[in-house]
């Protein structure tokens, strides 16, 4: 349930060794309608990944896509679709080969590349460096050791090959910077839409007694509690997978997901959340947050807007009765 944000951070590797092992590389753009059809097609010929991507990534106007309900499958309108080959493919083959199953598709639509074979964990994790958000709380790669920090300080490791939320994207910082600012010692908080776990380790290096994860994605499920076992948290994290909900009641929620969903899941949160205790909904774009407010403010009220980068976290507090 986390917006679907942070994976593929690295770029490939400037000087690729000239021995390593080469591949094809596909792309082309297409609209969502042709998407089906073409990624078959490609599996039929023997691609052996296909990865989508929204056709105006660099624009202003970009389409953002984040996790989707149970049996969903949002695509962009326009798309961008890469498939890797074996490098020995044959190029004026796979054209033709391609032509004939999707006539419609005109070859000069298709590019291809030679790419050489990357360590792509490797590669993003020499990117991924330490980070600090508020006052003391710190979110370290696995394979950087925590060196002259404060006392207090609050470090979450993280590992980039088992992570898909690391603090990177505005949404995840947003709520990190929450619960660095918010007294958390001996408290327990719900993580809505956990992900790799981040948030909910964090509330727990910060002092948590209890933190209650919940996803729809048995894989998110699974990366929670690796990361958590691999911080030293993992007794205090009870991971949850939707729509297998605990009844308990929290003195902080915090859920990084979308729109629509904290729109739903108001009156589960406002059950959740003792009186006086604070919400973070982030996931939310600028322009939504009006229509939130109205729908949250039944339960809730004394409401704070924090922007970064287009994107707003609402806080909240939950009203007595």
């Amino acid at each position: 349930m986390t917006s679907a944000e942070e994976n593929n951070e690295a770029e490939a590797p400037s000087s690729p060794t000239s021995d390593a092992r080469r591949w094809l590389a596909l792309s082309l753009r297409l609209h969502a309608g042709e998407q089906e059809r073409i990624e078959a097609a490609l599996a039929d010929l023997g691609a052996l990944s296909v990865t989508l991507g929204d056709a105006r990534a660099d624009a202003a106007d970009e389409q953002a896509i984040f996790e989707p309900g149970v049996g969903e499958t949002p695509l962009w309108d326009e798309i961008v679709l890469e498939a890797l080959f074996d490098g020995t493919t044959d190029r004026s083959g796979l054209v033709h080969a391609l032509a004939d199953l999707v006539p419609e598709l005109a070859p000069e639509r298709v590019t291809l590349n030679e790419v050489a074979e990357q360590d792509w964990t490797r590669a993003w994790m020499d990117q991924f460096h330490p980070m600090r958000f508020g006052r003391r709380l710190w979110i370290y790669p696995w394979n950087i050791e925590p060196e002259g920090l404060e006392a207090n300080a609050a470090v979450v490791r993280l590992d980039p090959g088992l992570a898909f939320g690391t603090g990177t994207h505005p949404t995840t910082a947003l709520c990190l910077e929450w619960l660095d600012a918010h007294p958390l010692a001996g408290a327990c908080l719900i993580d809505y839409g956990c992900g790799s776990g981040v948030l909910a380790i964090a509330a727990l290096k910060l002092g948590a007694a209890r933190v209650l994860a919940i996803d729809n994605d048995a894989q998110a499920i699974a990366s929670s509690r690796d990361n958590a076992e691999r911080n030293g948290v993992g007794e205090r994290l009870e991971l949850h997978l939707a729509p297998d909900l605990p009844h308990a009641q929290a003195e902080f929620l915090v859920a990084n997901i979308l729109a629509g969903p904290l729109a739903e899941l108001a009156p589960y949160f406002a059950a959740h959340v003792k009186g006086g205790g604070k919400i973070a909904l982030s996931g939310i774009l600028a322009g939504q947050h009006e229509d939130l407010v109205a729908r949250y403010a039944e339960w809730f009220g004394e409401f704070e807007i924090a922007e970064r980068d287009g994107w707003l976290r609402i806080a909240a507090t939950r009203t007595a009765g």
